[in-house]
């Protein structure tokens, strides 16, 4: 069949990559001047099947209000007269109650630890340069009642397979010495050895490139202004996609298939055919510095709960990241999130690098309300979705590539997940199902 897939995110990009390996024609569409130019550009860069604990759990009201008119709060909730924002937030809500959550790491976690075994063979064949570290993930907590909390969540990845074991202080100093400076700050900690770390512009740029010498074609400078429908009921299906170049020229590429995958901005395209996806941006911060004392940067991955950072080492960089602002489509730095941002750093590793020369990025996180993306069929009969990610595009790229590969092919993917418009294996207790009106789980 001949397949377009629209956005060339480490999400499109794994999606061309594995459609073109199933034997089909793929063209992919964005309107930047190259892949993974937006989320996928400079992220946190962490494979963390470990860290697939919903952002919708018990603690997380609690949080929010706290953080309300905090610039540099790790997460900040801007009221907008947006009724997507509302919305989203009433449907987040109803996903923080124990069994939601429990329910939605099982199905995170299932689709995380799939994309990360596929990573793996990807990575064997593909033979890709991006810094990749295979020395698992430290979660350390600087809050009693954060770690406490914590237990609970490990104890179910446990049970699904996912090795998150908990560790001393003593023990986790000695596992990242780096770490050293903040000892007395530590009150807890858990590994993952199974989790790595790696350059997600590297990975994607050259499996882009990759995959263009295979034969798939890339549309770079061309925004997809409209999706265009024909039929109607069963029978109701895309006929093609509208594009314009930077020079403002309108043209309508026709396929068999079409794959979503352009995260955010899956929903103002999707609207227009009745397809309302509960998908909010979450804009989440980087900030890249030079190492300028090895021997002092952490060489193993990290989370810091207490401020919702990630610390990744990038060759001769340290890459640290996170935070959340729900503030609508805007990618502008806030500086006072910038400056917490380095100033955390500067406390994790004062020796380590030249914090006097940032590279501050933001980009917007594809939020569901219960952090599982939409991976699967529409009401139309060639129309495919794979977005809503949020802060795992990442982790679950190669996965998620691979099983919508599968899914327009017609065939099951393997592994036990929500698919949209998929019935659940018997092992399911639930599924996702998408209609054109909103987002159900039933």
């Amino acid at each position: 069949m001949k397949v377009i897939v629209l956005g060339s995110g480490i999400i499109g990009t794994a999606s061309a990559w594995f459609l073109n390996k199933a034997g089909h024609d793929v063209t992919v569409i964005d309107r930047q001047p190259g892949p993974a130019q937006e989320t996928s550009f400079a992220n946190g860069c962490q494979i963390s099947v470990s860290h697939a604990t919903p952002w919708a759990n018990k603690t997380a009201p609690l949080t929010l209000l706290r953080s309300l008119g905090k610039e540099d709060a790790p997460l900040l909730y801007r009221f907008r007269p947006e009724w997507l924002q509302w919305k989203w937030g009433m449907h987040f809500l109803r996903e923080c109650t124990p069994a939601r959550t429990a329910y939605n790491i099982r199905q995170i976690v299932a689709i995380a630890e799939y994309s990360r075994q596929t990573l793996q063979q990807v990575r064997a064949e593909a033979d890709i340069d991006y810094h990749c570290l295979t020395r698992g993930i430290l979660h350390f907590y600087t809050d009693q009642k954060e770690f406490d909390s914590s237990l609970t969540s490990a104890a179910i990845m446990r049970d699904l397979g996912c090795p998150r074991d908990p560790l001393t202080v003593d023990e986790a100093i000695r596992l990242e010495p780096a770490l050293g400076s903040i000892r007395s700050q530590i009150v807890g900690a858990d590994f993952t050895a199974s989790d790595e770390s790696g350059d997600i512009f590297k990975f994607t740029h050259g499996l882009a490139q990759q995959a263009e010498a295979r034969g798939v074609t890339f549309r770079f400078n061309h925004s997809v202004t409209r999706l265009i429908s024909e039929g109607t009921g069963n029978a109701s299906r895309i006929s093609g996609v509208e594009i314009i170049d930077a020079q403002g020229r309108h043209q309508v590429l026709h396929a068999d298939a079409f794959v979503m995958a352009m995260g955010s901005f899956s929903v103002d395209v999707l609207k227009p055919l009745g397809i309302d996806l509960m998908i909010y941006p979450g804009k989440g911060y980087s900030a890249t510095y030079p190492i300028i004392n090895p021997s002092a940067a952490p060489t193993v991955s990290l989370i810091d709960d207490g401020y919702k950072l990630v610390v990744s080492r990038l060759g001769d960089q340290l890459r640290v990241a996170g935070t959340c602002e729900f503030n609508g489509y805007s990618r502008e730095l806030n500086p006072a999130r910038c400056e917490a941002i380095t100033r955390r750093a500067r406390e994790l590793f004062p020796d380590a690098c030249d914090f006097g020369a940032p590279t501050y990025w933001a980009g917007l996180r594809p939020l569901t309300p219960s952090n599982i993306p939409y991976i699967g069929k529409t009401r139309f009969s060639n129309l495919y979705l794979n977005t809503g990610h949020g802060s795992l595009g990442w982790t679950m790229g190669c996965g998620s590539g691979r099983a919508i590969a599968d899914i327009v092919s017609g065939k099951k993917p393997e592994v036990d997940f929500a698919f949209t418009g998929i019935p659940a294996t018997q092992s399911s207790t639930t599924r996702l199902v998408i209609d054109n009106r909103n987002d159900q789980r039933t």
